[in-house]
C-alpha cells in the first residue's frame, strides 16, 4: 500500500517539476524584452517569480530524488526477503518424460563403422548405363 501511494506521489512530483521548469524563463529570454515581450514576465512580479519558481523546483527535485532512493532501497530489501519460489510461468512446468529405452537405440550400441574397401570403387560416371528391356 505504501509503494502505491509513493508511486502516485512520485508521478505527481515529476509532473509538477516539468510544469515548473517550463514556466521559468531561460537566460536568453531577456533578448525579447526589447521588442515589447518584457511585460509578460511581470505576472508573478519582476523578482519574486524566479525565486518562487526556482525554490519550488529545487524542493520538488529533492523530494523526487528522496522518493527514488527510498523506493529503490525498499525494492532491494524486499527482493532478498521475497518468496523463494518464483513464478516462472511455462518454465516451471515439469519436463515431459523421455521415451522408454527399448525404443531408442543408445549411442553406444550403434553399429560400428564399416572398414573401407581395399579396392577402390569405380566412379559412378564410368559405369556402363543399363540397356532398356524391349
Amino acid at each position: 500500500m505504501l509503494m502505491l501511494i509513493l508511486n502516485v506521489v512520485y508521478v505527481l512530483v515529476a509532473v509538477a517539476i516539468i510544469g515548473l521548469v517550463l514556466m521559468q524563463r531561460g537566460t536568453g529570454a531577456q533578448a525579447g524584452s526589447g521588442f515589447g515581450a518584457g511585460a509578460s514576465g511581470t505576472v508573478f512580479g519582476a523578482r519574486g517569480a524566479s525565486n518562487f519558481l526556482s525554490k519550488s523546483t529545487k524542493w520538488l527535485a529533492v523530494a523526487f530524488f528522496a522518493i527514488s532512493l527510498f523506493m529503490a532501497w525498499s525494492a532491494s530489501r524486499t527482493a532478498h526477503t521475497g518468496s523463494a519460489q518464483q513464478d516462472l510461468g511455462i518454465m516451471s512446468q515439469q519436463p515431459v518424460a523421455p521415451a522408454p529405452a527399448d525404443t531408442v537405440a543408445p549411442a553406444a550400441s550403434a553399429p560400428a563403422a564399416q572398414p573401407a574397401p581395399s579396392a577402390p570403387a569405380q566412379p559412378e560416371a564410368t559405369k556402363p548405363a543399363p540397356t532398356p528391356a524391349q
